[in-house]
């Protein structure tokens, strides 16, 4: 084999070695969940989760590009391969472990009912007859699916992000809506047409979602307690919240592997 043969093949060994190396981290993101991933004035990518995915991308050495799916359709695109890592306040249920991994969790959170400052519904016992609007394929949603001969809806309105229910919450079109608190609450702390009636304690833990046993599973997970070591989740977590996270929170302190 020729000197400039061999130099050749160098070059492209080594330009795939790169190539490989600063393959893009693709991390899917339903992009209208305030303040977790959305969309910011400036037309730029903003939010707790969105933050966390830049930090963990960067300290794995690869650039962040941020998939727009709808939340249900997250799971699918872990599983086939077409993101990386998926995040959108995605609780850990083992439901979810049969066929998903997830890192540990850095967000401790519960379920809402939200409703019109002015209509009427006070809490959980009087949706009876009601219109209950969830995120499709949420925990809001199971909860209530689960529960439905128990509290007696007359319907469950799906909706593919909170802004399109909070819409139709404010125009009528159904009377309560079950969500994740902290996203409910941040939207609607300068909108005083809307009223968290009830909190529903769920114990729920959001992490980052990975395809199953994924060896990226190990590597993020490790990034994470680096994170939370030197303070960086916290800090994110009052940035977005504007208060401290609890110090004995998943936000704060170190948790095991789920399913591990």
């Amino acid at each position: 084999m020729k000197l400039g043969s061999i130099l050749l093949g160098s070059i492209l060994v080594a330009t795939m070695a790169q190539t490989a190396v600063a393959k893009d981290l693709v991390v899917g993101a339903n992009l209208g969940n305030v303040p977790w991933e959305f969309v910011n004035k400036d037309n730029q990518n903003a939010g707790f989760e969105i933050d966390l995915a830049e930090e963990v991308g960067k300290r794995l050495g690869r650039d962040v590009v941020v998939e727009n799916i709808p939340f249900n359709g997250l799971f699918s695109a872990v599983q086939s391969g077409r993101i990386d890592i998926a995040v959108s306040s995605i609780t850990i249920t083992a439901k979810r472990l049969e066929s998903v991994s997830f890192a540990q969790p850095y967000y401790d959170s519960d379920q809402s009912l939200t409703t019109r400052s002015s209509n009427g519904v006070a809490n959980l016992g009087e949706v009876k007859g009601k219109i209950v609007g969830v995120d499709t394929g949420s925990t809001g949603d199971m909860w209530i699916s689960e529960r439905k001969d128990e509290y007696k809806p007359k319907s469950i309105s799906r909706y593919e992000g909170l802004a399109p229910a909070m819409l139709d919450l404010a125009a009528g079109r159904i009377d309560a809506y079950i969500s994740d608190i902290p996203a409910v609450q941040y939207y609607i702390q300068d909108k005083p047409q809307y009223a968290v009636a009830e909190r529903i304690p769920t114990g729920e833990q959001y992490s980052m979602m990975l395809a199953k046993d994924a060896p990226l599973v190990a590597e993020v997970d490790s990034i994470l307690t680096e994170l939370k070591n030197e303070g960086f989740i916290a800090k994110t977590h009052e940035k977005w919240f504007g208060f401290p996270a609890p110090v004995t929170s998943s936000t704060v302190e170190l948790r095991p592997l789920p399913g591990k």
